[in-house]
């Protein structure tokens, strides 16, 4: 478990491709302290299992579902990414619960620049527009953020928005993103749990369902 604060922006140093999944070695000097063999890092918002390392960098996997699932499809060496370790038990919860397992990508809509702040609008699919609230949290490349602006539910093209401070911008790769650029997005895991209750509560309730349940009891 992470709470998308970041703690230091790395680079991959290297990638080695095979034919369904990669390996990456990324420069982290801060993560790596106490980390060893197992232990989770989020990269970009991925959770990913340090697999080597050393005293600058850490070695993990990064399976075929992951890469197309995520932006790390895309990763080139000199690659900037923001890096957290996982949570310690007892310590303060900064951002909100992330897991480090996105539920895919989203594109950059418009960069809108402030005297100070910068306001970043996102696209936004229809498969995870339920789970996203004006006021709520997410998780974009692995950042802790409150969504501070959506779009109406009966748009046709979902959006939302984040505005972000300088000390994000400085600290993390949301600085540096442009219209048109993917980012990794994970939504509210109390969201998820929300529709997937409504949606077995649903299916339960159809007169399908009930017919179901009375030929069994009768048999």
């Amino acid at each position: 478990m992470f709470t998308g604060i970041i703690e230091e922006l790395g680079q991959i140093e290297r990638i080695d491709l095979t034919a369904d999944a990669a390996r990456l070695t990324i420069r982290g000097p801060l993560v790596v302290l106490g980390t060893g063999h197992g232990d989770s890092i989020a990269v970009a918002g991925v959770c990913l299992t340090v697999v080597e390392r050393t005293p600058d960098t850490f070695t993990a996997d990064v399976m075929a579902q992951t890469l197309l699932m995520s932006t790390l499809s895309d990763a080139r060496v000199g690659s900037p990414v923001n890096l957290e370790r996982a949570a310690l038990v007892g310590g303060r919860l900064g951002g909100h619960i992330v897991q480090g397992h996105i539920d895919g990508t989203s594109t950059v809509l418009a960069v809108i620049p402030g005297e100070a702040w910068r306001v970043l609008r996102f696209s936004l699919s229809a498969e995870l527009a339920p789970l996203v609230v004006g006021k709520g949290s997410i998780a974009i490349d692995g950042v802790s953020l409150t969504v501070s602006n959506i779009s109406p539910a009966t748009d046709a093209s979902q959006w939302f928005e984040v505005s972000l401070i300088p000390e994000t911008l400085a600290a993390t790769t949301l600085g540096e993103r442009k219209v048109g650029e993917r980012v990794n997005i994970e939504t509210d895991i109390l969201a998820r749990h929300v529709e997937r209750m409504l949606a077995v509560a649903a299916a339960a309730a159809t007169p399908d369902s009930q017919h179901a349940t009375v030929s069994r009891s009768a048999s």
